[in-house]
């Protein structure tokens, strides 16, 4: 089960915050989740722990931690980032304050939280994997988003830089010299903006 239970106030803002964070951050940064973090933290206190952690590293390829309460979880978080923070279900509902120091210092981490009393190494991975395969989806979806913005904004000062230069031609008085670099600012405005109109997968064979 995804983040931590409850109907906490401030476990909601978190989470509502959360989203927009990761997906502003990742994609200033330009790095996908594996290369942010390639560690998964376990906070969990059952017995056994170590050896879920070990089979959720052999089958995710990712290194994994093991912190048995709030006071490793946290010293572990300010060490480095995680890609992911999976939380012991019972531990959040026994200790809610211990669960909400957790994920208050995740950062970017993913927040999981699952009962590792009833739920095997095969569970674990299968959660993990599935939030991280959400994650990079996320972050596509925003770079495209990003990217769209940024060519629009582009086409914008394009056409309004082509059209004041073929203005200031139309001019009777304008200077040979001066509209000789009109011209040809014109043409480079012409010529951009006919290359931001075409198809990107256009754009990408011409430019290979």
């Amino acid at each position: 089960m995804d983040g931590p239970g409850g109907g906490d106030l401030g476990k909601r803002q978190w989470f509502g915050s959360y989203a927009k964070e990761a997906e502003s951050r990742t994609f200033k940064t330009g790095l996908s989740i594996e290369e942010i973090a390639m560690c998964i933290l376990i906070v969990t206190g059952v017995e056994g722990a170590r050896n879920c952690a070990a089979a959720v590293s052999a089958q995710l390829a990712m290194e994994v931690e093991v912190a048995d309460g709030r006071k490793a979880a946290l010293a572990a978080l300010r060490h480095r980032e995680f890609a992911a923070v999976v939380v012991d279900e019972t531990m959040a509902e026994c200790d809610p304050a211990a669960a909400e120091a957790v994920w208050e210092h995740a950062g970017l981490a993913i927040p999981l939280q699952i009962n590792f009393a009833v739920s095997g190494a095969t569970r674990v991975v299968r959660e993990i994997r599935a939030a991280l395969h959400r994650r990079e989806r996320e972050q596509t979806m925003a770079r495209r988003a990003a990217a769209a913005a940024i060519e629009n904004e582009l086409k914008t000062t394009v056409a309004g830089l082509l059209l004041h230069s073929q203005l200031a031609l139309s001019g009777t008085e304008v200077p040979p010299p001066v509209a000789e670099k009109l011209r040809v600012v014109a043409d480079l405005a012409g010529s951009l903006r006919q290359q931001l109109s075409a198809p990107l997968p256009l754009r990408g064979d011409t430019a290979a």
